[in-house]
């Protein structure tokens, strides 16, 4: 039996570490999505199209250009490479001394993260302002983290969504200002980053804590498990 190869489409640090962790060999693969919410769109329903987009996405890019396997090469974990004939903005990572082939049935793993706040939903900041906001609502309340799960293969799709409560701590100005110039919110859906400085804020959770880092271990082993 032909070995199947797995594909990240994300560039996310947090989401590459956390499924290294679960031991897999994968490539990562990095293409353009519009995150921009339907007018009415529910936020589970957002998220799960996002995460369903991306891996589509990869998946369609991979089929369109056979050739780009010659050009994959090698990299460090902070770098995207270019790719001769990909839309600008897309890059090919092989995290290993191989290109990805796309000789093998291709499995496709797509995530996406939003926080949702008093029925809204808070995405990554714009600038201090937004940021600033964002954590001044969350500040002495609950809120939500959902993140949803893709895997694709060209003869299935399926799609799990994780939703985690947490609870904040009351925040001061200052605390809010000096958090955004560490640069960590400035990435991070909701503003925070709850695996480093950020953590600090939270009181507690109730759900799945690698969910807010980006990407269920639990769930999204047993997703892949059905595809490879």
């Amino acid at each position: 039996m032909e070995k199947k190869h797995l594909v990240l489409a994300s560039g996310s640090p947090r989401r590459k570490e956390l499924l290294s962790q679960l031991g897999y060999e994968f490539s990562v693969l990095v293409t353009d999505v519009e995150e921009c919410k339907h007018a009415q769109e529910t936020a589970e329903e957002y998220v799960k199209r996002l995460s369903l987009d991306k891996a589509l996405a990869a998946l369609s890019l991979l089929k369109d250009n056979p050739s780009e396997k010659q050009h994959v090469v090698p990299s460090s974990d902070n770098v995207v490479s270019s790719v001769d004939n990909v839309a600008v903005g897309s890059g090919i990572v092989a995290l290993d001394s191989d290109a990805i082939s796309l000789d093998s049935e291709t499995v496709v793993l797509g995530s996406d993260t939003v926080v949702v706040s008093q029925g809204q939903v808070l995405e990554k900041p714009t600038d201090f302002a937004d940021s600033k906001r964002m954590l001044t609502q969350l500040a002495n309340e609950r809120h939500q983290v959902m993140t949803a799960v893709s895997v694709v293969s060209e003869k299935k799709q399926k799609t799990e969504i994780i939703i985690t409560d947490v609870w904040f701590k009351p925040l001061s100005e200052q605390e809010i200002e000096q958090y955004w110039q560490t640069g960590e919110p400035c990435d991070k859906a909701g503003s925070y980053g709850i695996q480093g400085l950020g953590g600090r804020f939270v009181t507690r959770i109730e759900g799945s804590y690698y969910a807010v880092v980006g990407l269920p271990l639990y769930e999204t082993d047993q997703l892949l498990q059905e595809f490879l």
